[in-house]
């Protein structure tokens, strides 16, 4: 593709652009190819938490999503930023930055002989719950165009997954969460 990207870019734009304007992600691009990778350190592989999940998905989606995530982040998040305090999948912010924020604060409370006290939340399978309508209204909130918003939901709603294990397929209509490997996912949470 790279080598033909003189004679392909220009069809690739019409597409997204129909895509963008119809609300419409084609049904081959929903579909993702489910692939298990063992968790490193485990004792055994006998159940479901032993294996991270990983979902291949089609190129043409993700660069779509790739150039409306960009969109997102220059133009919606310039008007209406996410929270100070959020560190997560932003540039130039780390845990670290948040661990190092933390302790001056602890530090200060001593110092002070004042009480700190910290609250400690971490939600188990997160992404795989979050529900459409959360994600969908969060960028509404944001100021995103509804455009990028409904686009947005088709590709989430209708999402197919399809894991094949030992000759064994399953396909599975997913109905809620971010898809794991999906280039809005992340900011898609982080809106939520």
């Amino acid at each position: 593709m790279q080598k033909a990207r003189e004679v392909i870019v220009p069809h690739l734009v019409r597409i997204f652009r129909v895509c963008l304007s119809t609300d419409y992600a084609p049904a081959i691009w929903r579909q993702v190819k489910v692939v298990f990778i063992p968790k490193p350190g485990r004792n055994s592989y006998s159940g479901p938490r032993d294996y991270r999940p990983i979902s291949l998905t089609s190129l043409l989606l993700k660069t779509l999503e790739r150039l409306v995530d960009r969109h997102l982040r220059d133009v919606t998040l310039a008007l209406v930023p996410l929270h100070p305090n959020q560190h997560a999948y932003q540039a130039g912010k780390s845990a670290k930055m948040v661990i190092h924020q933390l302790m001056v604060r602890v530090e200060k409370a001593l110092d002070q002989q004042e009480t700190a006290l910290g609250v400690f939340l971490d939600i188990e399978v997160a992404f795989n719950n979050t529900c459409y309508d959360a994600m969908c209204d969060a960028l509404v909130r944001h100021g995103s165009e509804y455009t990028i918003v409904r686009w947005i939901r088709t590709t989430l709603e209708d999402h197919v997954a399809v894991a094949t294990l030992n000759g064994t397929s399953v396909r599975l209509v997913i109905s809620r969460g971010c898809p794991q490997g999906c280039v809005l996912s992340q900011l898609l949470w982080c809106w939520w």
